[in-house]
């Protein structure tokens, strides 16, 4: 028996609710190998008492039959996550100086428009007074770039921290700002878990009432990075209303619960397209993501169609979100959504 067999061996035991294994997650702090003893050291940073008890169980369930192993001890130190809202967190405690909410918005597969709900909520809760960032946090698909027009590279401040962009009167950050059009970011998970680290912790944000995290879509290793580096306040789950969406929505409300992110709601995107007659046209199905909401019992913020304008404006760096409410109808489903945000989070 030799530490590198243990470790190879606990590459079979997955976190609660992730795909990725307790080793490539960088949880197992130390292993020892004596004479009829192998102990097993690992940190975790979770306020759910399920997680340690389950990676626990896991362990030993891989360790204890493997042959001439002897006694398997298996020693967790579990530290507090960040407090998330509603398990005691309070404004200003987002664990990032200077900003009051942190606001995650996910989905369980590509495709769906979040990156295009991220940032016209972060334009209509700009709209509303409030001061705003938005964190392009999916690395392989950095859009946040395009969708702002924003092409400059950013700078660096005199404490070696990053400075955001700006944009429509918010703070942007994104890979995509350190890269040029055609450079793919390839990176593996530990590089991935860094640059996402970096982006929150060492970016100068500044004052801000709410910073929006555009996460990649998925359950994988940046979600739980995110997470355990910041308190995120609550994460808003965008899907689209045909099944296949829905499935994977399910998950990342799963996933989100797990690991103790209050769920703010749920947006279904591309609702419907109404032609200049005002016929709608229920191109995915008809109310998924409303009777979903209610499956799971979580808000169903709101229900955004789908518009050429919506398409071309998020092509030419203006966001439809800036379009008068009165004047646009996905406009003015933002915007009643930001408002929806704001009750729920006040600053």
């Amino acid at each position: 028996m030799t530490p590198d067999f243990i470790r190879e061996a606990l590459r079979q035991v997955r976190y609660p609710g992730f795909s990725r294994d307790i080793i490539s997650f960088g949880l197992v702090k130390d292993v020892r190998c004596e004479p009829g003893l192998v102990t097993v050291n690992l940190e975790i940073a979770t306020r759910d008492p399920k997680v340690p008890e389950q990676i626990f169980q896991d362990c030993h369930a891989i360790l204890d039959p493997l042959p001439d192993i002897g006694t398997v001890k298996v020693e967790i130190d579990v530290k507090d996550a960040p407090a998330a809202a509603g398990a005691g967190s309070s404004v200003g405690k987002s664990s990032i100086p200077g900003v009051k909410r942190i606001i995650a918005v996910a989905s369980g597969k590509g495709g769906v428009g979040k990156s295009t709900v991220a940032a016209n909520l972060a334009v209509a809760l700009a709209a509303t007074g409030a001061k705003v960032g938005l964190c392009d946090c999916d690395l392989y698909g950095p859009s946040v770039g395009q969708m702002f027009a924003v092409s400059e590279k950013p700078m660096a401040n005199e404490h070696d921290e990053i400075i955001p962009m700006e944009a429509h009167g918010l703070k942007l950050m994104s890979m995509g700002f350190l890269l040029d059009d055609r450079s793919p970011v390839i990176v593996r998970g530990p590089m991935a878990t860094r640059y996402t680290q970096q982006f929150l912790r060492q970016v100068a944000w500044g004052e801000l009432d709410f910073l929006v995290l555009d996460l990649p879509p998925g359950t994988g290793d940046i979600q739980l990075t995110i997470v355990q580096t910041v308190s995120v306040d609550g994460v808003i789950i965008v899907t689209t209303p045909q099944e296949v969406a829905l499935i994977d929505a399910r998950k990342a409300i799963s996933m989100f619960a797990k690991v103790n992110v209050p769920i703010l709601g749920l947006i279904e995107n591309m609702a419907w397209f109404e032609c200049d007659a005002g016929k709608k046209y229920f191109l995915f199905g008809k109310d998924g993501g409303v009777k979903e909401a209610e499956h799971l019992n979580v808000p169903l913020l709101g229900q955004i169609p789908i518009n050429i304008e919506t398409r071309e404006r998020g092509d030419i760096g203006a966001p439809i979100a800036l379009v008068s409410p009165e004047k646009n109808k996905v406009s003015a489903a933002f915007h009643q959504i930001a408002t929806h945000v704001r009750a729920k989070l006040p600053t």
